[in-house]
């Protein structure tokens, strides 16, 4: 059963269409992916769906009573709410089926009014209940919070980041539970672990249908049952997710270029014809000549255009980047502590690591904008880590960079567009033509290469999408010449296209590269070592790209509990050998009781159970794809470990003291 069926839907802005004639429906419980190149519409499309921005045309059914949820990008609250007042908004309809519930029991009790309706009512209410989060939903609120990253739940909004406000949003709406959940860009701001997190969230909790808008493939790919993809104002459907989204579009691009080949062939023949005709026409024959105008008339299908990327690179010398015992401290808190750190050419390091971990405050401090620490704080002193409350990042030891050492720098604000200015002059300022990998470009010509019509090169910044802001961003950015490229969250709005044709880039780049991201499939394509945040000023080194370093980072987790396992065992007191206590008269040697020789025949099997769920447990927490697939049950399942290899020991040496206790009274 759909929950919501479109139309005819028209929408324009301007010359532009954004919308031609798009028809379609999502089910009932339904996981829906919507892609396209970035200023397509797929906003647009979301918002008039959920009927919070309406079409130039078209018609829009949506089930009776179906509630739609939706993320939006620039989420707006009221200032002075706190954080968890915000999420806690999202429980309307649990509050409103839990009052009915509520008011249909007392009214049993009264024992007033019609008793099969008010059970019906009840029974209705509870189901309602259960289907919006069940009885114990505060737990559920808070659990959702510490998820999606929300530190500060009791903060108002007013102080809170965009991205705090971003997942105050996210968390709002999963608290809700729509029944058409539509999500655009819900993984901006959120880190690799909330991100794997929110895949499996809404894989195996989320109960309503979803559209989820975002760049991130792997989200995608492991979410989506089906793929939209809105092209030049038309909106294609594809069973799948992004894998198969691929495979299927390059199918259909096949086969509109077989038929306009074919349509060519045909135009040769016809034109060919009728040049070899007379004047007479016949009435066939006029009806074969309305058929070659048409097809002659009929436009081409336009050609598929890609983000063209690239970076003039400078020579570099021996020396690129070095960091030298690093320390970074914000409030009297290590973010980096004892960070040794080299960059050799034709490196790509991915950084990753949660958010607040330090991972910008690491590109600031290599880009020279951290000041030193006092010369009185030592990699040890405490007294001077960070300084008084409310002070900027201070950093020691030491930054070095070579002398032929040229950076280029993609901060994840944007920050250094001007909003009211146009792209053209973001890019070019009064000048008409750009210096690129040495030669001179018209400035028109070099914003097609970031997929910008010549129409919009005077349109606005500050009126853009994200998408479109973060290609000006890159497009200013790659004016410069550089050996050294380094990106915040760059992958932040960007369309697959040109997220696929800033990989590419970046793998073919004579230079080095430094890149902090939450996108898995972008560190797997791009990254050739991954540094890693891992809390408490610790940053570690892998070789590898994003697939390798969890697979490196969950063989150390796994040895780190056998460590902590062994030593726990190791230091557990040892039951006293019965030899070593007085002997007993043989008169006083006590018997075993019937319980005693019931626990003893019966306790070898415990003993055998006991030792199986320990490596039951050690083999779970030795595969690697738990930690990719379930992190958030690793700290759990070492606890359960723990106990499991405690209880083990306790069996066994419950054994030991019934068996001594059954030979002694033998003996006797």
């Amino acid at each position: 059963m759909p929950v919501l069926t479109a139309h005819d839907l028209h929408k324009s802005f301007g010359p532009q269409t954004l919308l031609d004639d798009v028809s379609l429906s999502i089910r009932t419980g339904e996981r829906v992916g919507l892609v396209g190149v970035n200023g397509s519409g797929k906003s647009t499309l979301a918002r008039i769906l959920a009927g919070l921005e309406p079409p130039d045309s078209g018609t829009i059914a949506r089930r009776r009573g179906a509630e739609i949820g939706v993320l939006s990008q620039d989420p707006v609250f009221e200032p002075s709410d706190t954080a968890r007042d915000v999420v806690l908004a999202g429980l309307s309809a649990w509050h409103a089926a839990k009052a009915r519930h509520d008011e249909a029991s007392r009214a049993l009790a009264a024992g007033t009014g019609d008793a099969e309706a008010q059970l019906a009512e009840q029974a209705a209410a509870a189901a309602d209940v259960e289907r919006l989060g069940g009885w114990d939903m505060m737990h559920r609120v808070d659990a959702i919070i510490g998820h999606v990253g929300v530190t500060r739940p009791d903060a108002p909004m007013s102080v809170l980041s965009g991205g705090d406000r971003r997942r105050v949003a996210l968390a709002r709406l999963l608290v809700s539970r729509p029944a058409l959940a539509v999500l655009d860009e819900p993984s901006n701001h959120l880190d690799v672990e909330t991100v794997e997190w929110l895949e499996r969230y809404l894989v195996e909790e989320h109960p309503g249908a979803l559209l989820l808008i975002t760049h991130d493939r792997y989200l995608l790919d492991r979410v989506v049952e089906r793929t939209l993809e809105i092209d030049k104002g038309k909106v294609y459907s594809y069973d799948g997710g992004y894998e198969e989204y691929l495979e299927q579009k390059a199918e259909r691009l096949a086969l509109e270029a077989r038929t306009e080949s074919n349509r060519q062939n045909f135009l040769r023949t016809e034109l060919e014809w009728l040049r070899r005709q007379p004047k007479a026409r016949t009435g066939k024959q006029k009806a074969r000549i309305q058929r070659a105008e048409s097809a002659k008339a009929a436009p081409p299908p336009r050609a598929e255009r890609a983000a063209q990327l690239s970076v003039e690179a400078v020579r570099t010398g021996k020396t690129i980047l070095e960091l030298k015992e690093l320390g970074l401290s914000v409030d009297g808190k290590w973010l980096v502590r004892g960070l040794d750190f080299s960059l050799t050419k034709g490196e790509r390091v991915g950084i990753v690591g949660r958010n607040g971990t330090g991972k910008t405050t690491l590109l600031r401090a290599i880009l020279g904008q951290v000041g030193a620490a006092d010369g009185a704080a030592g990699a040890g002193g405490a007294a001077d880590e960070g300084g008084a409350a409310g002070e900027g990042p201070r950093m020691e030891g030491d930054v070095v960079l070579g002398k032929n050492t040229s950076v280029a720098y993609f901060d994840q604000h944007r920050s250094g567009l001007d909003l009211d200015a146009s792209i053209f002059e973001n890019i070019a300022g009064s000048h008409t033509r750009v210096e690129v990998g040495g030669r001179s470009m018209d400035v028109r010509s070099y914003l097609e290469r970031f997929l910008f019509d010549p129409h919009k090169a005077r349109q606005p910044v500050g009126s853009l999408s994200g998408g479109e802001r973060a290609r000006v961003a890159l497009a200013k950015m790659l004016t410069q010449s550089a050996n050294v490229i380094i990106l915040d969250e760059p992958t932040n709005d960007l369309d697959v296209m040109t997220l696929a044709a800033l990989e590419e880039m970046l793998v073919e780049l004579d230079g080095s590269a430094l890149v902090v991201t939450h996108d898995r499939w972008f560190l797997n394509r791009v990254a050739t070592s991954i540094l890693a945040f891992e809390g408490d000023g610790r940053v570690v080194r892998y070789a590898g790209n994003y697939d390798a370093y969890r697979e490196q980072r969950a063989h150390a987790l796994a040895a780190e509990a056998g460590a902590r396992a062994e030593k726990a065992q190791a230091a557990e007191p040892r039951p006293a050998a019965a030899a070593a206590k007085p002997a007993a008269r043989p008169a006083d040697r006590p018997k075993l009781t019937f319980a005693e020789r019931t626990e003893l025949d019966g306790i070898v099997g415990r003993i055998d159970e006991a030792e199986q769920k320990v490596r039951e447990l050690e083999a779970q927490l030795a595969d690697p794809g738990l930690y990719a697939s379930r992190g958030a049950e690793v700290a759990g399942l070492l606890s359960e470990l723990e106990r499991a290899k405690q209880e083990a020991a306790r069996l066994v040496s419950r054994w030991e003291e019934l068996e001594t206790k059954r030979e002694a009274a033998g003996k006797g």
